[in-house]
């Protein structure tokens, strides 16, 4: 669940932040008076959404195999339709004042915006529509909590970024026009280090360009940081939200009448709530991008291991050290000086699942317990805790021992035999 949250709000909110700041600063008239090129942001949005559908439709198809053949014509021109996004932004306060008087101007700026939105959405969605593909993981079946639980991050994950976006609009009003600009031509020009930084990458791989020196290192650090140029999208709107706080302060709840008293009190409200709910939604991506990806790479690590009876060639370990059904892991030193690890775990039915903290696919590992299951930590895969103690599959290897009189008794040379697995 966590996965496709991070991801799908990592991957919506560029186009939502952008749909939003375009809509505000080109958006003008009411009623029948408005421009013919309103709606060609949503067009632009449509398709967008519509061809990274069919994009990735073709991609599970293996129609298309290679996304750089397509994504390098996208790039190009998501890069040139930012900057003339910029200038669109710079003078979106003269298009929509002089509008009726020059209106092949406003159609131009919505034409400009329309294109930078759909190129945009495809390139941004791309990772996040192929989330749709992975709710229901091989030999699963169709409908699980499992599926459940990743559905709904993604839909939390896209409608967190659709949320942000909408709570930032409504600064619109509250905030000085100046510093939303100015927060808006900051977002994309974030967004334009973004995508140049993508096809510069692209460029690279393809052989097409070739980095060295200071431009490779600035490459480097660019696309390492691409997480946190998501996040500073969201967080120049701090700019607009000390303007909302410090507009709302400044109106005085006084007027020449009632009415006039009771709509400076309203904007006063208007104004904090904006401000706080914008830093709420600003916390929610930080906090979701920061932590929620620390959390998705954490590396799990292995319980240490546990004390037992060695005597001889003989190692014992009490039931009653091994009967709580959790998994329990010990270390024995090979007499070629190998240092191995093994673990016990009492399977349902009494029977004990024994076998070495390593497997035939992913090695010495190593096999965590996380809510209930065993986990391989190379892998990530479940195991089936029945079968822990046979042969197959990412199952801990097995090896000879005997379970009675209240005791799990291990010959060690059976051990010494296995110190291979545990080589590098």
């Amino acid at each position: 669940m966590l996965q496709q949250f991070v991801g799908a709000l990592s991957g919506a909110l560029a186009p939502a932040l952008l749909v939003m700041t375009l809509s505000v600063l080109l958006g003008v008239g009411e009623g029948r008076d408005v421009p013919l090129s309103r709606n060609w942001r949503l067009y632009g949005l449509l398709v967008g959404l519509g061809a990274v559908v069919v994009f990735t439709v073709l991609r599970l198809l293996v129609i298309v195999d290679r996304r750089s053949g397509v994504n390098l014509p996208v790039l190009i021109g998501a890069v040139s339709c930012d900057v003339l996004m910029l200038v669109v932004m710079a003078g979106s306060g003269r298009f929509r004042r002089e509008w009726h008087q020059h209106p092949i101007r406003l159609h131009a700026a919505n034409g400009v915006a329309a294109i930078g939105i759909a190129l945009t959405t495809f390139f941004a969605l791309q990772d996040v529509i192929m989330q749709l593909t992975s709710f229901v993981e091989t030999g699963e079946s169709a409908f699980t909590s499992k599926m459940l639980l990743r559905a709904l991050g993604f839909a939390l994950g896209v409608g967190t970024a659709v949320a942000v976006a909408a709570i930032f609009r409504t600064m619109r009003t509250t905030a000085v026009h100046g510093s939303f600009l100015t927060a808006s031509m900051l977002m994309l020009l974030i967004l334009l280090v973004c995508h140049a930084t993508q096809l510069c990458s692209l460029l690279m791989s393809l052989m097409l360009v070739e980095f060295d020196g200071a431009s490779f290192t600035v490459l480097i650090a660019a696309a390492n940081n691409d997480t946190r140029m998501v996040i500073a999208q969201a967080l120049v709107f701090i700019i607009p939200v000390i303007a909302s706080v410090v507009a709302g302060l400044r109106m005085k709840p006084v007027g020449e009448n009632d009415a006039v008293i009771r709509t400076h009190k309203a904007f006063r409200r208007r104004a904090m709530a904006s401000a706080v709910w914008s830093l709420v939604g600003m916390i929610v991506v930080a906090a979701a991008l920061t932590a929620g990806v620390a959390k998705l790479h954490e590396q799990p690590t292995l319980s240490p291991p546990e004390g037992y009876s060695l005597h001889g060639a003989t190692a014992t370990i009490p039931f009653s050290k091994v009967d709580d059904g959790h998994l329990h892991r010990f270390q024995y030193k090979a007499k070629d000086g190998t240092v191995m690890r093994f673990i016990i775990i009492k399977k349902n039915g009494g029977a004990y699942g024994v076998g070495l903290d390593a497997c035939m696919t992913c090695g010495d590992a190593g096999y965590y317990e996380k809510n209930g299951k065993i986990i391989c930590k190379r892998c990530e895969v479940e195991m089936n805790v029945a079968t822990i103690g046979f042969k197959g599959g990412c199952n801990p290897i097995p090896f000879p021992y005997r379970a009675a009189h209240g005791k799990i008794t291990i010959h060690t040379p059976d051990l010494d035999a296995l110190s291979s697995h545990f080589k590098d």
